[in-house]
């Protein structure tokens, strides 16, 4: 068997190459350098005196849990933390159950009226209808039944259907073969059986990848929790995070919040540390789908 050939890579090349790894090596750590300074701080014990630079090297034998144990033992952040899963979850499974049939029917070619549908959900793609306007039927100023004020559902409903997300998945929808919808259609399965049986199996990629969309778009919230949430144990993390700061630029302790004497910069860092833990889990497992997803949706679409 002839062994393949290799290929020679010119001095230019070389160069080339050398430079674009030491470009990345320092973009890696430009991002590494503040998430690591971040994890350093929350771990700082409560009297630590030092320089940021000494505390950004503080060996791990002298690291304290002292801000994550006010943390999980503060009434208020366990609460915030549970609504903040809640809307993750309850968000992305409403948002794909409402984009995966709206994408599928706008991949029909046959569909009636198809050419006046992809005009219809683009309008408010390119037309936004401002905040006020939004906030009246979200608040059921306009339609009274519709009143979505504390409650959770305000934060994922009127976003729930993305024009974006939804031209996405039909691209990669159309780029299924015609040939295996077909073939169920003479057997006499109905678009629903289609969908489910034959479309859905073979669209984990992009299924993934726009859950993942809708997931970070969700769990980062923060402008519509603060207009439509007014109660305390509704509030999601991003607004405890954004009360923490505003209480930390009044007082150098947060005796006033109920975490006892820790470090406020201890609390801030390990709120972002924890706050960002959920997408940390999740984005190992996605990011397989995530360039497929993305590409094939967006060649087609």
């Amino acid at each position: 068997m002839e062994k393949p050939s290799t290929i020679r890579l010119t001095g230019a090349d070389k160069t080339f190459y050398t430079l674009l790894n030491t470009f990345m090596v320092f973009v890696l750590i430009i991002i590494a350098l503040p998430l690591w300074s971040t994890i350093t701080q929350s771990f700082r014990p409560n009297h630590f005196i030092g320089t940021n630079l000494e505390g950004v090297f503080l060996a791990p034998w002298k690291w304290s849990t002292a801000a994550y144990k006010a943390l999980l033992g503060n009434n208020g952040f366990v609460i915030a933390f549970s609504n903040s899963l809640k809307i993750l979850v309850f968000g992305v499974a409403s948002a794909l159950f409402l984009t995966i049939p709206m994408a599928y029917g706008l991949s029909i070619k046959t569909l009636p009226g198809r050419k006046l549908l992809n005009v219809f959900i683009l309008i408010p793609y390119l037309f936004n209808i401002g905040m006020i306007p939004m906030y009246l039927v979200v608040a059921g100023r306009t339609i009274p039944w519709l009143n979505l004020t504390n409650n959770l559902a305000a934060i994922f409903i009127p976003g729930a259907l993305s024009t974006y997300n939804c031209l996405i998945m039909k691209g990669f929808f159309e780029g299924i073969p015609e040939e295996l919808k077909e073939s169920a259609r003479i057997d006499g399965a109905s678009e629903i059986y289609v969908l489910i049986r034959i479309i859905l199996p073979l669209s984990k990629p992009i299924i993934m990848t726009i859950g993942l969309y809708y997931g970070v778009s969700f769990w980062n919230d923060f402008f519509h929790a603060m207009l439509y949430l007014n109660e305390n144990y509704l509030q999601p993390l991003p607004i405890l995070l954004r009360n923490i700061l505003m209480a930390s630029g009044m007082n150098e302790n947060l005796e006033v919040n109920a975490f006892g004497e820790t470090s406020v910069q201890a609390i801030k860092a390990a709120s972002v540390f924890m706050s960002a833990i959920p997408m940390i889990i999740a984005y190992p497992f996605i990011q397989k789908y995530f360039t497929k997803g993305t590409m094939l949706g967006s060649v087609k679409g």
